[in-house]
């Protein structure tokens, strides 16, 4: 199995920067696609950027430009920068990681706990 660790969430005011990990560990595997999604209280889990497998990046509109999703294979880490945080950016940020073993070439998809954003006005 493949367990994600999100981290870096926390405290931050508005117009500043975080950047989050998502780093995988356990079994030996090899990277197909990522995302990150978040939950703002109240709301619908909604996705925010994604490493399509072909490697194209791709985001919400609401982020565009302000969010860059990024990965480091030798870390087994996917990342979030997160720059010009707005208040609505306030949520729970969750990442998530389609793959296959390398023993057996089996496909999945793991998802973390998710780590706490909050944008302060």
């Amino acid at each position: 199995q493949v367990q994600l660790v999100e981290s870096g969430g926390g405290l931050v005011q508005v117009g500043g920067s975080l950047r989050l990990s998502c780093t995988a560990s356990g079994s030996p595997f090899r990277f197909i696609a990522a995302d990150w999604y978040r939950q703002a209280p109240g709301k619908q889990r909604a996705l925010v950027a994604t490493i399509t497998p072909g490697g194209t990046l791709v985001y919400a509109e609401s982020v565009e430009g302000r969010f860059t999703i990024s990965r480091d294979n030798a870390k087994n880490t996917v990342y979030l920068q997160m720059t010009g945080l707005k208040p609505e950016d306030t949520a729970i940020y969750y990442c998530s990681v389609d793959g296959y073993y390398e023993e057996n070439l089996q496909n999945f998809h793991s998802s973390g706990q998710g780590t706490q954003v909050t944008v302060s006005s």
